[in-house]
């Protein structure tokens, strides 16, 4: 009896090791685990915050760009959620986020095979498969569009750290799954790191509609996905995770029957919206302040992120719920926790 007790003891010993946990996506995905009773979570981050520590979550706080403290996270883990990450329009926070993405990847995926680690998911971006300058539905099918999104590194970026896991796990071992949501939306997003369009709408700081268009997916149903994918997922697939492809026309016409703010009325041409973004930029760039129009922005959002999730829905049984919900929820949040009750009305 107890050579068996201390063998089950071993086993729920087992840590699930969610790296960037504290992030936007990563809370959800620990408030999940939680809520579904698993007490085994280890949070990799910078700094992880008191909640998660009295909920019985281990902090293993350091890099992943640092092995040292990597080593020390991996230790008797049985799957890892890597999120870790730097979101940035900014080319100029190329090296950066190179740094996080590809060479912390690198060493994340090392350190797993070393310790023996049996599942690695990896959260990517919908952008490495599912963007054009034509209104076509891309699926998991279709090869990167490396000439459009080389041009912008955090993208780039993605598109690498993808081809370094996929190379770490090539063969037998860890099974390796990679996820790629669209544009998160919902709440609890404390950090900005992907709502922020929607608060500067309610800000009106969006001064004309661009020409593309979006995909966006709320981070609760998001979050769910991942959590299936430990026991649906295959070895070295792609799921794109998205709830709804609309123009930017019409996310901005539903942001504001919902907010009552006003959408951008102007509408100009793609290549007038480049040259204007540039020409502001260098004004302020002069003047060595930040600017308030970023080109690379401008540029993403003249294209269309489409694409198709049949294949999450039909094997990591993805669900989401109605896109008019997610933005009502995105709103309320901001406006609550960013914006001050009535500050724009």
């Amino acid at each position: 009896m107890a050579v068996k007790k201390t063998k089950a003891l071993a086993k729920t010993e087992k840590k699930i090791l969610i790296t960037g946990g504290t992030g936007f996506l990563g809370t959800h995905i620990v408030r999940q685990f939680l809520s579904a009773g698993e007490k085994n979570l280890r949070v990799m981050a910078s700094h992880v915050p008191v909640w998660m520590k009295d909920a019985g979550v281990d902090a293993a706080e350091g890099s992943v760009t640092s092995r040292e403290d990597v080593a020390n996270a991996v230790r008797n883990v049985e799957a890892i959620y890597h999120l870790a990450g730097r979101v940035s329009r900014d080319n100029e926070d190329a090296a950066a986020m190179n740094k996080i993405h590809i060479e912390g990847t690198r060493i994340l995926c090392e350190a797993a095979k070393e310790a023996d680690v049996k599942t690695f998911v990896l959260a990517s971006s919908s952008g490495t498969i599912a963007c054009s300058e034509t209104e076509e539905v891309f699926d998991e099918t279709y090869p990167t569009p490396l000439e459009i999104i080389s041009r912008w590194a955090y993208y780039a970026s993605k598109h690498y750290q993808e081809k370094t896991a996929l190379a770490q796990f090539d063969g037998k071992g860890a099974k390796l799954i990679i996820l790629n949501p669209s544009l998160l939306l919902g709440t609890n997003d404390e950090r900005l790191s992907s709502t922020k369009p929607v608060l500067d709408f309610l800000a009106r700081k969006i001064p004309y509609t661009p020409s593309g268009g979006l995909n966006f997916v709320d981070a609760r149903d998001a979050a769910t996905a991942f959590i299936n994918v430990l026991e649906r997922g295959r070895h070295q697939e792609k799921y794109l995770l998205g709830a709804a492809n609309m123009t930017f026309a019409e996310f901005f016409g539903r942001l504001e029957r919902l907010s009552k703010v006003s959408a951008p009325m102007i509408r100009v041409p793609k290549s007038l919206a480049m040259a204007g973004s540039n020409l502001i930029s260098s004004i302020y760039k002069n003047w060595n302040k930040p600017s308030p129009i970023q080109p690379k922005e401008v540029e993403q959002a003249e294209y269309f992120w489409y694409f198709d999730s049949a294949k999450a829905e039909d094997e990591l049984n993805f669900n989401t719920r109605e896109p008019n919900e997610t933005l009502q929820d995105t709103i309320a949040y901001l406006r609550e926790n960013f914006l001050g009750d009535g500050v724009f009305k």
